[in-house]
């Protein structure tokens, strides 16, 4: 593989959501890395440099990131949701000690 690939992309589909299965070190500077797609189930197993790695890590974490942002918006949502609710509860006089 050439050493500006894009080893989140899947050579099959091009989808971006490639990801490393398992990894172990062949020498101080390569990688046996075993990647997958979730799209077509594509997989291979092959030795990258670590230069290679390196942008794959960069745009895991970036995904890594944007999963966590979209996660807090979404649980935020939802308490939202449910405190709108529960006043609206509160509000029509609904709400009782056993429900405690």
């Amino acid at each position: 593989m050439p050493a500006n690939a894009n080893l989140h992309r899947c050579p099959e589909c091009n989808s971006g959501l490639v990801y490393p299965l398992e990894w172990e070190p062949v020498d101080l500077w390569h990688w046996r890395v075993e990647l997958r797609c979730p799209e077509c189930e594509w997989q291979r197993t092959a030795v990258h440099g670590q230069t290679v790695l390196d942008r794959l890590e960069t745009v895991l974490d970036a995904g890594t990131d944007a999963l966590l942002h979209d996660l807090g918006r979404l649980q935020r949502a939802n308490m939202e949701e449910e405190l709108e609710r529960f006043n609206v509860a509160l509000a029509g006089d609904l709400i009782l000690p056993e429900d405690f």
